[in-house]
């Protein structure tokens, strides 16, 4: 039945125009995301798979990549998705593509001073690029914090203005960093950390703490790079902090990649 049916994207086509990417984005799927230290986490995906197009053919073959994911939820780890990569160029038939994931991650933290256990969630990427010689891959997470402004400190009689401001990173790691290590380094760099779960003797600490410890974005941006520079495990990363500003009706805004 299939010989009889035409494969219309698989005809030449003659404009001679090749596309740098084509596939398909918004694909929802559940994952067992599997940390180095052997802890694993249901979650959904949602997920984009591209390759490049030559000049020459018509379109590329769009339930291909939907088969990759199987019909099952997939393991998925910063090897896994290289191995997918890698996969994903031998069956498109493509020299080069690149695969994206976006899912909710979540770590058990423990309030300050009360010691109860409540979930953060976070959203957490995983990217894999290149073309049939190397596959890269990137470690990514947004990461909701507290900043407290050192100028209204300095200038107040009392209190000072403080919002959530949000920490997003992309990082190039070895293998062996897990998400939870990421976030853990980025939250230590905020004038505060958040927690699903607080009573007041934990909210009377983190008040206290966002105050003695006031950062501007940039202070924040710069302490985030200097931490995940000292990380011998880390070869590069972009970073980029937003201060959801509470006496503003705009946000503070800094980037930088190394």
């Amino acid at each position: 039945m299939s010989a009889a049916i035409p494969d219309i994207q698989g005809l030449i086509d003659t404009r001679r125009i090749a596309i740098d990417a084509v596939g398909i984005k918004g694909l929802r799927h559940p994952l067992v995301v599997q940390e180095p230290d052997g802890s694993s986490q249901s979650t959904v995906a949602t997920c984009s798979f591209t390759v490049n197009l030559p000049h020459d053919r018509k379109g590329t073959h769009m339930s291909r990549f939907v088969g990759l994911l199987g019909d099952a939820p997939r393991a998925i780890s910063a090897p896994l998705i290289a191995d997918m990569h890698r996969e994903m160029l031998v069956l498109l038939e493509a020299d080069e593509g690149g695969i994206e994931m976006s899912f909710p991650f979540f770590v058990r933290k423990i309030a300050p001073m009360s010691g109860v256990s409540s979930l953060m969630d976070y959203v957490a990427r995983l990217s894999a690029f290149g073309d049939r010689e190397a596959t890269h891959v990137t470690m990514g997470v947004e990461v909701p914090v507290t900043s407290l402004c050192p100028c209204s400190k300095e200038i107040s009689q009392y209190g000072a203005h403080n919002q959530r401001s949000h920490i997003r990173v992309d990082v190039q790691a070895d293998a062996d960093l897990s998400l939870t290590e990421l976030i853990q380094r980025l939250e230590a760099q905020a004038s505060c950390e958040l927690y699903g779960l607080l009573k007041r003797a934990d909210e009377k600490h983190i008040t206290e703490r966002a105050y003695e410890n006031p950062k501007f974005v940039e202070d924040m941006i710069r302490d985030v790079a200097h931490a995940l520079g000292e990380e011998p495990r880390i070869h590069g990363f972009s970073v980029d902090v937003e201060n959801f500003e509470s006496i503003h009706n705009h946000s503070a805004y800094a980037r930088l990649s190394r």
